[in-house]
This record gives structure tokens, C-alpha cells and sequence, in this order.
């Protein structure tokens, strides 16, 4: 059943082949996507913090290795990620939470990798600094990771 959505927006079926939906581009490209992607970075921008706060916290109060305290931070802020953007930032999706979480940490293992070969690769062929690179490729990824779960997971595109 297509329709418009609350917002006056198409409302496009989710099982529709392929041939009947509009292409990605078109479908990204849409005020709704528009406020889920500023929700999205809110959410990202606190769970980064929290992850970091929890790294110092580990590592200076209680005398844990960085590694393994990056790692605990890493799935700590991304739990909490999932949990915001199930029920915030694509609310109404119809993916079963375990499943859901799962593809969530699928697609936060590939934004690592993205994040971790677009910054060593502007760190050798690039005079920018390291900080100012790390920002650049948050951008990359955190777009990356949002169509990802905003297409394949929570299936809200």
C-alpha cells in the first residue's frame, strides 16, 4: 500500500520489488531521511562521548589496558546506539531485536574498518593532521553506517 507518511512524504512499501521503488538516491534524498540523519548524529555524537568517558574512566580510575578498555567502550556506546537508533532514530521497524543487533554490530565492525583504512591512508598520503583526519573520516563512515542500517537493517529506506 503506498501512500503518504505523516510528514506529506511518499510512503513507499517495504516488499515492493525493485523495479516499483524509486532508486536509492531518490529515496535518501527525502526530508524524513533528512531528520533520521540529524537524529543519527546526535545519537552518535553522545554515544562517542559516553564511549570515550567510559575509556578514561576504565584505563585512569580503574588501570585497565587502553586496548581492551577501547574495546569494552566500542561495544558499550554501540549497544546504547542500537538501542536509540531502534527505538529514536528508525523507531517502527519490524527487524527482531537480536537480528537487528547483530546486523548493528556487522555494519559497526565494517565503519571500524572504514575509519581505521581511510585514516591511515590520509595520515601517509596527506600532510593533515592526525585529529583533523579522524574528524574527516567520522564524516565518511558515520554516512556510510547510517545508510547501511537505514537501508539494510532497520529497513526504513
Amino acid at each position: 500500500m503506498t501512500g503518504r507518511s505523516a510528514h506529506g512524504e511518499p510512503d513507499f512499501p517495504r516488499l515492493a520489488p525493485d523495479a516499483a521503488r524509486p532508486g536509492l538516491a531518490a529515496r535518501l534524498l527525502t526530508r524524513r531521511v533528512g531528520r533520521m540523519l540529524v537524529r543519527n548524529s546526535i545519537v552518535s555524537s553522545f554515544v562517542f562521548l559516553i564511549g570515550l568517558g567510559l575509556l578514561w574512566v576504565l584505563v585512569q580510575h580503574f588501570g585497565m589496558k587502553a586496548v581492551p578498555a577501547a574495546a569494552i567502550g566500542f561495544l558499550v556506546s554501540n549497544s546504547l546506539h542500537y538501542a536509540l537508533g531502534r527505538s529514536w532514530i528508525f523507531r517502527g521497524t519490524d527487524r527482531k531485536i537480536h537480528t537487528g543487533y547483530l546486523i548493528f554490530l556487522i555494519n559497526a565492525g565494517l565503519g571500524l574498518a572504514i575509519t581505521v583504512i581511510l585514516f591511515a591512508a590520509l595520515l601517509q598520503w596527506t600532510p593533515i593532521h592526525y585529529l583533523v583526519a579522524r574528524v574527516i573520516v567520522s564524516l565518511f563512515a558515520g554516512l556510510a553506517m547510517f545508510v547501511l542500517n537505514a537501508v539494510v537493517n532497520f529497513r526504513q529506506v
